[in-house]
């Protein structure tokens, strides 16, 4: 039974791609000795784990949890040509949230980096072998398994634009464009493996946060904008074939200054795709699920609600993840809703994750107990 199939009949469960990676593969990532037999055996080990968990779980979508990136942005730096890291020493970025509180930001934070790379040349995609062999490496972990749908990762151009400095190109429009046409080699290749691919576009709503001298309507008018060539980026992709993810970061901060959702959800329903992904569970959001109730979804589009948080070490109990669940399918239909979690939980190998591993998998569970729950109770 297919995606559209499952979803007539119950809720199905997801989330939104990084996942904790084994120590021993990210000491490698760490130490850059990220080629050679060990390390490729030791990202094949890491995927078929990750496949096996997320199904132990109950997560009927599911992805390599990215095993193979040393980070959701970095991994790209290996298959763009155009890009070199910066030599300087640039300060950090005068945020929103940096702003309110220096003191919490005072020894730098994911949403107060400068970028650290910069544009030096032509921007075309080289990462074919990279990207073959993710999906090879996804294929022979699902080979006897059991699961509704597939979907691989992939970074945004607007992602990427924000973590290079442009000093080639004569416009920050040319710069944007030039990263999508090298991007799209590898959005094509993700559905012609048939999977689902999903954008990574976090930039989409930090951008408010990160740009501490634009007003709403002005970083409305941005977001317009950066859609529109995102969507050029998109052309003729199937829709239904693609996810888009958009959040607030991994920041476990005050998140005072995160963009509400109401300014951009008429701008996010315009993304050329068939499911949108957003954050949901976590405090600052959690009450937004009644712009649902004033805002059309397209038919033949599905929402990916957060329901369970990256912002919390807290594992949700599976009748608020019903709870949650059954708001949305109130007011946008039972069908139209997969569970999903607010960001992902390891977008990077850092020596102390975002969340533990453990409670990654607890929460994971709760997720599949919650959708059962809330299955019960819109379908009887």
């Amino acid at each position: 039974m297919g995606l559209q199939e499952e979803r007539q009949r119950r809720i199905v469960t997801t989330h939104v791609g990084s996942l904790p990676r084994p120590d021993a593969l990210s000491e490698m990532m760490a130490d850059g000795k990220m080629s050679g037999p060990v390390y490729e055996a030791a990202v094949r080990d890491a995927v078929n784990d990750i496949i096996r968990r997320q199904t132990d779980c109950g997560i009927d979508i599911v992805d390599d949890g990215e095993q193979s990136k040393p980070g959701f942005i970095t991994y790209i730096d290996e298959r763009l040509s155009g890009m070199a890291p910066r030599t300087d020493n640039p300060p950090q970025l005068d945020t929103r949230e940096k702003r309110s509180f220096p003191e919490f930001y005072a020894h730098g934070h994911s949403g107060s980096r400068p970028p650290p790379r910069l544009c030096t040349g032509p921007v075309t995609y080289t990462g074919q072998a990279a990207v073959q062999r993710d999906i090879a490496n996804l294929k022979t972990a699902l080979n006897g398994k059991s699961v509704v749908d597939v979907f691989m990762p992939a970074v945004s151009p607007g992602q990427i634009f924000r973590y290079h400095v442009n000093r080639f190109y004569k416009t920050d429009d040319e710069f944007l464009l030039a990263i999508g046409e090298a991007l799209r080699e590898e959005y094509k290749t993700i559905i012609a493996a048939g999977f689902m691919l999903q954008i990574d576009d976090p930039h989409l709503a930090m951008h408010y946060m990160l740009e501490p001298n634009l007003s709403v309507e002005e970083t409305r008018r941005w977001a317009s904008h950066y859609v529109e060539i995102l969507n050029h980026v998109l052309r003729d992709l199937p829709q239904d074939r693609i996810r888009h993810h958009t959040c607030y970061g991994i920041n476990m901060g005050p998140r005072t200054h995160d963009l509400e959702f109401k300014h951009l959800i008429n701008i996010v329903l315009n993304i050329r795709a068939g499911l949108y992904s957003f954050e949901a569970a976590n405090p600052r959001h959690e009450h937004e699920w009644k712009l649902w109730e004033d805002v059309k979804l397209p038919a033949g589009k599905a929402i990916l609600p957060g329901v369970i948080t990256h912002c919390s070490v807290l594992v949700e109990h599976p009748e608020l993840v019903s709870e949650r669940i059954q708001k949305f399918a109130g007011v946008v239909g039972r069908e139209n809703v997969i569970a999903s979690a607010d960001c992902g939980f390891a977008s990077m190998p850092r020596a102390v994750v975002e969340v533990h591993p453990s409670i990654v998998w607890a929460k994971f569970q709760s997720l599949a107990e919650g959708a059962r729950l809330a299955s019960r109770a819109l379908w009887g």
